[in-house]
């Protein structure tokens, strides 16, 4: 067994109250610290307190220690033996560190883990985390974002979530209506992260077809052909994005046709959701952008409806 100390700090300029306020909002629904969606939300089954359970992705830890506004700890469960904690300490009247420690006994097998896969991500991940402390408690201040290594992009693509298969959703109008009795269908689903887009325009490019109709929550992509027609719906409902087919065929050379490229639909399905999926994450702004964006434009539609009645 081995000890493994990892240790990221960040002073910040901004009295030590204001920061751990946003400590204070870690895993609430407008958490401006987590950086989702590049990386998953830190999630729990209650509100942030001691006996807490969830974690990130597939990392997972309880609260075992929390004092408002200074140090949260989450403990990982057992095999992993080790735990890791953020902090606030104020230096002086304007100024604070933020720490986040993790310590942990590794056996063979986990140091190598950690060595190659995780370390890479957990890095990138709490440095983009104590830029958001940064982006939210001082929004003027200049900021030199985390840098990404290649391994780093490397393992967080491989990691990145993969579609699974779902039933055809009663929701996608669109994609029921589209022909009366289809050939075939398939769905597949991925999560929809706090910072994804919900507007189904903005997958618009998930797969390289014409736009031919589209509702509140759906957009239905297609084509049609001699041999057969093609329709692919993106449904955005309850967190989730649903990308479903519907195949119509019209002849033999449809069949024939259908019979080869249908082995690899699957495939290629999946890995067009997962790709824009990630593309979409990464192109999303950090949380505390969002956030002041979202409070700016609540400010403005409560003026223009107050403008309205008088």
């Amino acid at each position: 067994m081995r000890a493994e100390r990892n240790v990221h700090e960040r002073v910040v300029e901004a009295p030590a109250d204001v920061v751990g306020a946003l400590l204070d909002r870690l895993s609430s629904p407008d958490d401006p610290l987590s950086p989702s969606p590049v990386w998953p939300p830190i999630r729990f089954d209650r509100p942030l307190g001691v006996g807490a359970d969830g974690g990130h992705g597939f990392v997972k830890y309880r609260v075992t220690a929390y004092e408002p506004g200074r140090s949260i700890r989450f403990d990982f469960p057992p095999p992993e033996n080790g735990h890791h904690a953020l902090t606030v300490e104020p230096l002086d009247a304007g100024r604070c560190r933020v720490t986040h420690v993790l310590e942990q006994k590794q056996n063979l097998r986990q140091a190598l883990l950690w060595s190659l896969v995780i370390r890479p991500m957990h890095d990138v991940m709490i440095e983009e985390l104590l830029d958001n402390v940064v982006r939210a408690a001082t929004p003027e201040a200049p900021l030199r974002p985390a840098r990404w290594s290649r391994w780093t992009r490397l393992m967080r693509r491989a990691v990145w979530y993969r579609p699974k298969a779902v039933v055809f959703p009663a929701a996608a109008v669109l994609a029921r209506r589209a022909f009366d009795a289809p050939d075939f269908t398939d769905s597949w689903q991925l999560p929809l992260d706090p910072g994804m887009p919900t507007a189904p325009a903005a997958w618009r490019d998930v797969l390289p077809y014409e736009v031919r109709e589209s509702a509140p929550g759906e957009l239905l992509l297609g084509e049609d052909a001699s041999h057969l027609d093609f329709r692919a719906s993106v449904l955005i409902e309850d967190d989730a994005v649903t990308l479903t087919t519907v195949v119509r065929i019209h002849n033999l050379r449809g069949r024939l046709y259908w019979a080869v490229v249908r082995r690899l639909h699957p495939f290629m399905a999946r890995l067009m959701l997962r790709r824009t999926h990630r593309r979409l994450a990464y192109a999303a702004p950090p949380a505390p952008v969002r956030l002041a964006r979202e409070a700016q434009a609540g400010a403005a539609g409560a003026d223009a409806a107050a403008t309205a009645r008088t």
